[in-house]
């Protein structure tokens, strides 16, 4: 057979026929399908039978799938890792579909290098038990043809059943990864061109077997989170761990939000419900409460003691008040002695209001509060006035300004208090985990509720975002480059493949053993 690499034909345009699947006109397979093939360049399953392998390199160290020369001269490159076969051209009119991107699995680690290597001693192993049992079988044969005995023709069936069963366990193991021999025979190359599809059936079977509702409930109840969650929080060391990580949370959620936005958050909000809700009813009953308990006179009296220290502080300014307040006409003594009288009056009204109780300023006092209070609620010009005031308060600048830096201090409190590992914050949540923990551990009820809202959550993401979760490793494994995963997984696997052909040597020959056995003792 001609060693030569076949002359390709001109693909410029890629007509559908047997060229754009793989094959030559006659129907043998060229070397582009051989590309596309999956090579390690070191094993029997992907080399014609005189050694030379097309797809990647040949013994010699020819790589012969990254360029080829068509009849034209021209010259063609093609990319060894390139999944399944050339694609046909796209009818006239219409756009050829975009190029799916691949991208490859993680490169071979010295692990998966190892793995790989292990796989080549099985291979030869398994392939030097088949071509044990073909000398075997060559020699039994020869034996019974020279009248060696009986024996001879129970080794040579035997060693033919045992050949029988490694070539097919051969071809069986080797269709997985590749076509035997080159050969595009239907329904080889499985994990090559059936990656896709393997992928969609893995994440099905995910989704229908993993992400069911009544899976993840019966996992999570069985989990016993409640309870689980209660003992490490009743720990110290982990209460003191959550609680500096809920501190550096704060932290940082303050820090990211801008003043400026806050503070115009915060204004309007106040604003708003100052300007929905009406103040004067609620107003007048709570200064009701107040004088009824009496709470006022606390300010009664402090109101008094600071004017009657003023009016003793400031006796001459009083006088001069009133003297500047007479009429021109009288004389100065007069105004003196008027301003003196009225000083001392005012004196010993403030000193008696201020001494007595009982006395009757403070009983007119408590009246017009009582009443006031009595308008707020129920007089609707008192309660209108109130409103119009507090339109006007709020209206100014001075009030925005104070409601706006209210969040600035707010803010600095909260950001020191979370920073102070002995703020009365932190020593405050420190102890609510650590008791909610305690009870956690030990309360059915609160386990049942935090395992119930663990279910709840859970199954609610399972339930509406199965397809999304399915979709990372169908969109994963679709990705994946298919000479590379096909590599990677007969690394993982393929060891173990070649005991498929080991075993198959030895059943089949034991299995020709007892058919020659028992057709001999039938016969007989």
């Amino acid at each position: 057979m001609d060693r030569r690499k076949p002359e390709e034909p001109d693909t410029e345009g890629l007509r559908p026929g047997p060229e754009a699947i793989g094959g030559r006109p006659d129907g043998r397979p060229d070397g582009r399908a051989r590309a596309d093939r999956p090579h390690d360049g070191t094993e029997h399953d992907g080399t014609d039978r005189h050694g030379t392998d097309h797809g990647s390199t040949d013994r010699h160290g020819t790589d012969h799938g990254s360029t080829e020369h068509t009849r034209a001269g021209r010259t063609r490159t093609e990319h060894v890792g390139a999944p399944g076969p050339v694609p046909p051209a796209a009818p006239a009119g219409k756009a050829a579909p975009a190029d799916v991107p691949r991208r490859s699995m993680a490169a071979f680690s010295a692990a998966d290098e190892e793995k790989r290597r292990g796989v080549r001693r099985m291979k030869a192993t398994a392939t030097g038990l088949l071509v044990l049992v073909a000398l075997v079988y060559v020699l039994a044969t020869f034996a019974e043809h020279q009248g060696a005995g009986a024996w001879a023709g129970y080794v040579a069936a035997a060693a033919e059943a045992g050949m029988v069963g490694a070539l097919a366990d051969w071809f069986a193991v080797t269709a997985l990864f590749r076509h035997p021999l080159g050969l595009p025979i239907p329904h080889t190359a499985i994990i090559p061109t059936k990656k896709d599809q393997l992928g969609v059936s893995l994440g099905e079977f995910v989704g229908e077997n993993f992400l069911s509702q009544e899976v993840v409930r019966q996992r999570l109840r069985a989990v016993g989170i409640g309870s689980r969650l209660g003992a490490w929080l009743a720990v110290p060391e982990h209460a003191d761990r959550v609680t500096a990580e809920l501190a550096t949370a704060l932290r940082g959620a303050l820090t990211v939000l801008r003043d400026s936005d806050v503070q115009a958050v915060v204004g309007e909000a106040i604003t708003r419900r100052a300007d929905a809700q009406e103040i004067a009813p609620g107003v007048g009953k709570m200064l009701e409460k107040i004088v009824a308990d009496g709470g006022h006179r606390r300010v009664v009296d402090l109101v008094v003691n600071r004017a009657h220290d003023w009016l003793v502080l400031h006796d001459e300014q009083v006088m001069a008040a009133v003297q500047g307040g007479a009429p021109g006409w009288t004389p100065r003594f007069v105004d003196k002695k008027v301003g003196e009288r009225v000083y001392k009056e005012l004196l010993r009204f403030v000193t008696e209001m201020r001494d007595s109780p009982s006395h009757p300023a403070r009983g007119a006092l408590d009246r017009f509060l009582s009443d006031f209070a009595s308008d707020l609620q129920s007089d609707t010009e008192t309660r209108a006035r109130v409103e119009r005031l507090k339109g006007e308060v709020l209206g100014r600048g001075e009030v925005q300004d104070l409601i706006a830096s209210a969040w600035t201090a707010v803010r600095s409190m909260i950001v020191a208090a979370a920073e102070d590992e002995r703020s009365e914050l932190r020593l405050r949540v420190r102890a609510s985990l650590l008791s909610l923990g305690a009870r956690m551990a030990t309360d059915p009820k609160i386990q049942s509720k935090v395992d119930g809202w663990v279910e709840g959550a859970a199954v609610y993401v399972v339930t509406t975002y199965r397809g999304e979760i399915t979709s990372l490793i169908t969109d994963t494994v679709a990705g994946w480059d298919a000479e590379h995963t096909t590599k990677k997984i007969e690394a993982h696997i393929g060891r173990d493949l070649q005991f498929i052909r080991i075993n198959g040597t030895v059943v089949g020959s034991l299995a020709g053993l007892l058919i020659y056995t028992l057709s001999q003792a039938l016969g007989a």
